[in-house]
């Protein structure tokens, strides 16, 4: 399958992303059993689809692992030059505390060594703790190994607009800032998506699918107990719904969204998905690959063709406006990580 022109964002000046991102913490635990073969031999699936972008990071198992020997496979099968077409963006979440230039290189390269790069593409930073002011000083010699050629570039993840505003600030050049960003939680639009635009910052937003919440499957279905819901994701999106609304509420939505999904010949989660793409400041969406496990590889591709009309986002505010105010009872972006 061919890539349509639709998938594609020139994030930077060097990097072409797809605006679905598969998210790798799926292979971190918690989500099934992985078969490793199985689950490197199911990459080359998602890169012959168009979905090069893959979105890991140090604590995601052995995310970073599994790019490094895609990558070693991707050249024996493909050539050196089909590395070009991959993108691997990665995080890094230390423990707050004092920082220095040798711990933060050794970290970054032991992210390099795994991964089998020389240059990181996107290095996403989530600091724990603000009151712990060291991640300003994390950054700075995270802008000196950018500068000797060890990042390509810098980028944040759950970081608030007030910490992002410092960040800028403080001369730090920042591509992008993933959030959590979906139906359920519109809290970027308070504060986030202005910031980004007036910066030149993109967001990178996940849990746009609620883990798999926002789909046909739960759609007139029995409010499910924790015991029934089958992965981590599932339970912690779940939590989020019950603040966002319940759900009753969230049984409205997905009805919503399944009237829209039937108009277009799509999906569900590919009407969410493709929600969260269409606001202003995001560009692209990460969503979680269970690598060997289960795909939806061609049912993803639906949402590049999609657009949706004025009459769909009417339904749709009808329903969300019901919805309890996130940002008043968790906060901005990245602060329930913080309370």
């Amino acid at each position: 399958m061919n890539p349509i022109a639709s998938s594609r964002l020139q994030l930077t000046s060097d990097l072409n992303i797809c605006r679905i991102l598969n998210g790798m913490w799926q292979v971190s635990g918690g989500h099934g059993r992985l078969d490793r073969k199985k689950a490197i031999e199911s990459m080359f699936d998602y890169m012959d689809a168009g979905f090069t972008t893959w979105d890991l990071a140090d604590h995601y198992g052995p995310a970073e692992d599994f790019i490094g020997e895609f990558r070693r496979q991707l050249v024996t099968k493909r050539g050196e030059e089909a590395l070009s077409n991959l993108q691997a963006f990665t995080k890094w979440v230390p423990r707050p505390g004092k920082m220095t230039k040798q711990l933060v290189e050794k970290n970054i390269d032991i992210a390099r060594q795994r991964m089998g790069v020389d240059a990181i593409d996107l290095m996403q930073f989530h600091w724990w703790e603000y009151r712990d002011k060291n991640y300003l000083d994390a950054l700075k010699y995270m802008a000196e190994l950018q500068s000797e050629g060890k990042i390509k570039h810098l980028a944040l993840t759950n970081f608030d607009t007030e910490h992002l505003q410092i960040i800028t600030d403080a001369g730090i050049k920042i591509v992008s800032n993933q959030v959590q960003f979906s139906l359920v939680d519109r809290r970027p639009l308070v504060k986030m998506v202005e910031f980004c635009q007036g910066h030149d910052i993109k967001l990178l937003a996940y849990g746009t699918v609620c883990g798999g919440l926002l789909s046909e499957k739960y759609l007139g279905q029995p409010e499910p107990g924790s015991f029934s819901l089958a992965t981590v994701s599932l339970r912690k999106y779940k939590n989020m719904v019950d603040a966002w609304g319940g759900w009753n509420l969230f049984q409205e939505l997905l009805a919503t969204l399944g009237q829209i999904a039937s108009k277009h010949g799509v999906s569900i989660s590919n009407v969410a998905v493709r929600y969260v793409l269409e606001q202003p400041a995001v560009a692209g969406a990460s969503v979680g690959a269970r690598l060997g496990i289960s795909a939806h590889i061609q049912e993803n591709a639906k949402v590049f063709d999609l657009q949706l009309d004025s009459s769909d986002y009417e339904q749709i505010s009808a329903v969300v406006g019901k919805s309890r105010d996130l940002y008043q009872s968790i906060g901005d972006c990245g602060d329930e990580y913080r309370r």
